[in-house]
């Protein structure tokens, strides 16, 4: 790589924050933030400078390695590709197709090879054992927009540059950068939004890092979001205040809404949710008394044992205080590579609950199974029981629930692999780790995140640096390894039309394809003078075909399609290779009713599964508010779930894996601040530090997500030294939303004693 400064996009975090990388010598100088990025005006996060740490790790794998009876031994590519494709085809062979799972983690969504690759390599397992990050994370609002909107992916997103009042519950987008909102410098889109009047409403069982900025703050008691915000649909409705403004004749079911909400008044939901009746009506009467307001929620609405409700309540409320589809309040992004859109022209909307699980008969959604039950399905012997594991850019032993239990079943397997770059809690229990290269090895284009963004905005980077001789690309891997797994199943050879097709996919890669899409919608090719020929012919194909013919869809999608008209044209690879900081594509506007997806073209304000669930709330309404501590996760902005606590600079300075508590709490336990305490849930125990402090509330505790690095048999020096405890070892897999499938991540109970070498006293 030339000397010099090079533009890329931090993918170590959902802001998609442009950054601007200096490199003499070979090596990297400095990373700055890319002022002259449109989304991110220069803005970084302390995670950003790590991507030097990343790049240069030396534990960072590089080649193959095999595990052996004298340890960890490397091996050739095509050894391994021999290895990993004839044990996982004699395991289908003896087994069935079901005897292997495979786990995908979050990185997969930040880099579009893998996703490119991730379909035929599924294919080419075959199998129905499918696990990923979405149901220990966004599931809900995932189930959500396929039930209201039709399409799984269409998130409405916070208008937050241009709305006057921002309600945040459960989501901490000071630590995060946003989460289901591609948002880069929340801390100065915060500070505009109060300096021009506006007002920030912060409810969560923590005075998080965005609530310290809140010009009104308050408490609720975990897993008890789904009452408030039935409280608050209850007072609009008894109010008057219900007006869905632009979304008014698209709205369905108001009636329905109306009637399921009659039992849950502010006084009622008072002593569960730990808000005054009067509190809750005023956040109903702020919603809709600004014009220019959104209602946005996160993680901790999301992975509780309601989360799949207090979602959809979400998206109601902001229906029904007309915020949907309104400038200042909640969007549907128009993104240049519209993956909704292409979905849904070929079918791919969505779809929850098609089958069960085979131990704990979960449902299924969009093909996957919940995470939850992963260690089920190994445990548990009888046909269709997992006998080999694939993991893919996860790490699913300190991210899932009862994580011990899972490595437990990952050790009972009879084959794993793992593609990672690292020696982790997940991959030490794998037979074999393909490592890929690193991020700024390849090409960057964020696909899932860009849909997400607070504007439109499409950005390309090349490869910062040539990979080392004889490394891999992920999606060389997966399609390599896709390929010999057909190759398998036919008997050792393809048809010669197979054979070729495989042959050219693995050659191009995942960058032409882009271009393709990139040309193909609604910013792509300017046809210029071509275009009085090219508009006929796209204006009769949208007229005569039927709504779901594909030849129409490719023509909606269309730049020439008459809806584009009013967007920038010319979007392609090359467009973005000249722009290396990025293009902006405007400002989020209105879209209904072309962005449904329903069949009726209607939003379905109150689907049936949504009523039908509603009894477990109603029994849950009506019984004791119970005593125990009460446990939740957090998140710093030097962190990012497992992946970065290898890097010195991210993990230096004060301890973050603490276990946070209110003084009260402290007293009655007779704990005090830099003690050790221990914390038990889920049948196992923890000991970490005491954290005190009056910004959480009374009867909850807190302990970090992604910490737990004490295991044997790991090559992560660093992280080692900076173990912490996982939450997840104290949390149960067995607890989830009964509605979504979702971990029960927040909300659960445990026990906490003062830990001094084993001697324990008062406990609760």
């Amino acid at each position: 790589m030339e000397n010099g400064t090079h533009f890329r996009t931090c993918h170590l975090c959902e802001a998609m924050c442009g950054v601007a990388i200096e490199v003499k010598d070979g090596r990297i100088a400095a990373i700055k933030g890319d002022d002259n990025d449109p989304l991110s005006q220069g803005h970084i996060c302390p995670k950003a400078v790590a991507l030097q740490d990343l790049h240069e790790d030396p534990e960072r794998l590089r080649q193959p390695i095999r595990k052996t009876a004298d340890g960890w031994q490397k091996i050739g590519w095509e050894e391994a590709f021999d290895l990993v494709a004839r044990r996982l085809h004699q395991t289908r062979k003896e087994h069935g197709r079901n005897s292997i799972g495979v786990y995908l983690g979050n990185p997969n969504v930040h880099n579009h090879g893998s996703l490119v690759a991730t379909m035929p390599f599924l294919r080419a397992i075959g199998s129905q054992n499918r696990f990923s990050a979405t149901s220990n994370d966004q599931l809900p609002h995932m189930l959500a927009s396929l039930e209201m909107f039709g399409h799984q992916i269409l998130f409405p997103i916070p208008d937050i540059d241009n709305t006057d009042l921002f309600i945040c519950i459960g989501a901490n987008p000071m630590a995060s950068n946003g989460s289901l909102m591609t948002v880069p410098d929340v801390r100065g889109r915060l500070k505009s939004l109060k300096q021009k009047g506006g007002k920030l409403v912060v409810i969560d069982p923590r005075r998080t890092e965005t609530a310290k900025l809140a010009d009104e703050f308050h408490f609720i008691r975990p897993g008890n979001d789904a009452l408030l915000l039935m409280a608050m649909v209850n007072t609009l409705f008894e109010e008057n205040l219900v007006d869905p403004g632009p979304a008014e004749r698209l709205v369905k079911d108001l009636e329905l809404l109306q009637l399921a909400a009659v039992p849950y008044t502010p006084e009622a939901v008072s002593a569960h949710t730990g808000m005054e009746p009067e509190v809750i009506r005023d956040l109903a009467r702020q919603l809709a008394g600004t014009r220019k307001a959104a209602l946005y929620s996160r993680m901790g609405t999301s992975t509780q044992a309601f989360g799949g409700i207090a979602t959809w309540l979400t998206y109601c409320l902001n229906i029904l205080t007309g915020k949907l589809d309104s400038v200042g309040g909640v969007l549907f992004t128009q993104p240049a590579i519209d993956l909704v859109a292409l979905g849904a022209m070929s079918g791919q909307n969505g779809h929850f609950d098609k089958r069960r699980s085979r131990v704990r008969n979960l449902p299924e959604f969009a093909g996957e199974y919940p995470a939850s039950t992963m260690a089920d399905e190994i445990l548990t012997p009888g046909d269709g029981q997992i006998r080999a594991f694939v993991t893919v850019a996860g790490n699913p032993a300190l991210s899932s629930p009862n994580g011990r239990r899972l490595e437990e079943a990952f050790e009972s397997l009879d084959f794993m692999v793992s593609v990672d770059y690292y020696l982790n809690e997940t991959t030490r229990h794998a037979d074999v780790i393909l490592p890929p290269t690193a991020a700024l090895e390849r090409s960057h284009y964020d696909l899932i995140f860009s849909m997400f963004a607070v504007r439109n905005y499409a950005k390309y980077s090349e490869a910062l640096f040539e990979p080392q001789d004889d490394t891999r690309h992920d999606w060389q891997i997966l399609l390599e390894l896709a390929h010999r797994l057909e190759q398998q199943r036919k008997g050792g050879r393809l048809p010669l039309r197979s054979e070729l097709g495989w042959r050219a996919f693995k050659q191009i890669g995942p960058d032409p394809i882009l271009d393709l899409l990139l040309r193909s919608g609604p910013y792509g090719a300017d046809t210029g003078p071509a275009r009085k020929f090219l508009q006929p012919a796209v204006d009769l194909v949208l007229d005569i075909l039927p709504e779901r013919h594909p030849l129409r869809g490719l023509a909606q999608l269309s730049p020439v399609n008459r809806q584009w008209n009013a967007l920038p044209k010319g979007l392609s690879l090359s467009a973005l290779r000249d722009n290396p900081h990025g293009v902006d594509l405007g400002p989020l506007q209105p879209s209904l009713p072309d962005r449904l997806f329903t069949r009726d073209g209607l939003i379905h304000l109150a689907p049936r599964r949504y009523l039908q669930d509603l009894g477990r709330l109603h029994k849950h309404l009506a019984s004791t508010p119970d005593s125990q501590l009460s446990l939740i996760g957090r998140r710093h902005v030097r962190s990012n779930n497992s992946w970065m606590h290898n890097s010195r600079r991210l993990v230096k300075g004060k301890e973050r894996c603490t276990l946070m508590l209110h003084p009260d709490d402290a007293k009655r336990l007779g704990l005090q601040a830099g003690e050790s305490a221990e914390v038990r849930g889920a049948g196992q125990t923890i000991v970490l530090p005491v954290e005190v402090t009056p910004d959480i509330m009374p009867g909850v505790v807190s302990i970090p997500h992604g910490w737990g690095h004490n295991r044997q048999g790991t090559g992560l020096s660093v992280a080692s030294a900076h173990a912490g405890a996982s939450i997840n070892d104290v949390l149960e897999d067995h607890q989830i939303d009964q509605l979504s499938g979702t971990s029960v991540l927040n909300g659960q109970t445990v026990t906490v004693k003062v830990w001094r070498s084993g001697k324990q006293r008062r406990s609760a």
